[in-house]
This record gives C-alpha cells, sequence and structure tokens, in this order.
C-alpha cells in the first residue's frame, strides 16, 4: 500500500497494490497492518457504511462533535470528488481543506481522521461510496458544515448548484459551527 499525505498531512491518500490481468484485477481494500505501517496509525473499525448517489449529489459536510468518526473512504462504483475540512482550532491547518478525486477505476482510497468535516459531490452518472468508520453512528452529535461557505472557499467541480439532503442546506458556516478544541 502506497501512502501519499495530502496538502493537510493528516489527511492521507492510500492506493492499494492491484494485481491484474486479462481476467480482471485483485486487491486486498484493507489490511490492518498495511494500514498502520503506511499511516502510522493503529485504528480499530467499528463500522461500513455504503451510498449510492446520483450525479450532482452533494453530501456534506459531516462530522460528529461527541464521538467523532475517523474515516477510511473509497469509491466502487463511479467518480466523486472527496472533500475534508480541518475542524480543529488547535491546528495549524484549522478551517483549510483539501479535495480528492476517488473513482472506483483509481482505487484511491482516503483517510479522514478525527475532527474534520467530510463530504463529497458525485461526478459520474451514479457513484457507490464505502467507507470504515472508527466510531458508530450517533445522530445527537451529527453537525454540519456549509459546503458553500465563502470563509472555506472549496472550489467543487460543479456548473449550478448541487443536489443536497435538506439538512445539509441548513448547515452552519465555519464561524457559527461548533468545532474541535
Amino acid at each position: 500500500m502506497k501512502a501519499t499525505l495530502s496538502a493537510i498531512p493528516d489527511v492521507v491518500i492510500l492506493e492499494p497494490k492491484v494485481f491484474g490481468d486479462e481476467r480482471g484485477f485483485f486487491f486486498e481494500s484493507f489490511n490492518a497492518r498495511a494500514f498502520e505501517q503506511a499511516t502510522g496509525l493503529k485504528r480499530e473499525f467499528v463500522q461500513d457504511n455504503h451510498s449510492k448517489s446520483a450525479k450532482n449529489v452533494l453530501r456534506g459536510l459531516h462530522y460528529q462533535l461527541e464521538k467523532p468518526q475517523g474515516k477510511l473512504v473509497r469509491v466502487v462504483q463511479g467518480e466523486v470528488f472527496d472533500v475534508s475540512v480541518d475542524l480543529r482550532k488547535s491546528s495549524q491547518t484549522f478551517g483549510r481543506w483539501v479535495g480528492v478525486l476517488l473513482s472506483a477505476e483509481n482505487k484511491k482510497q482516503l483517510w479522514v481522521p478525527e475532527g474534520f468535516a467530510h463530504g463529497f459531490l458525485v461526478l459520474s452518472v451514479t457513484a457507490e461510496f464505502l467507507y470504515k468508520t472508527t466510531d458508530y453512528y450517533a445522530p445527537e452529535y451529527e453537525r454540519g458544515l456549509l459546503w458553500n461557505d465563502p470563509a472555506l472557499g472549496i472550489d467543487w467541480p460543479i456548473e449550478g448548484e448541487p443536489k443536497l439532503a435538506a439538512k445539509d442546506s441548513a448547515a452552519k458556516r465555519l464561524s457559527e459551527a461548533e468545532t474541535f478544541a
């Protein structure tokens, strides 16, 4: 597994070793030892999630204030623009974001640490998105960061407006959001 630090070093792009021939391909999508060796992190994942979304659906930017979730994310069908925003006040990268293109074709994965808001925009006709989390979903602690907050300046690759859930349309700007210490 190859690990590449993003512009925010705590967010790590992971590329598995893919073995392919005329029959197709094989790769380990997760191996705890390889993850630890590549990232230097030892994490226990407790929940796997799978979503399917249509083109221009934007999910996020989500985080849990209590019981924060680290996420290991990947796409198994289609393509998304995946975004992580640092919400740790004590961090030198507080309020900064990083975006990575994830697709079934490139097979890249992204480690999104605890203390970050996370979201993605579907670029293909549809996309199926998988993610492992380090803590369970706790709706009472879920918070949202507004996808188009000018203070963040996220350069989403979309023309027009995305398709949003009501909760994502009503999310807070960074200046109003509850953040991590």
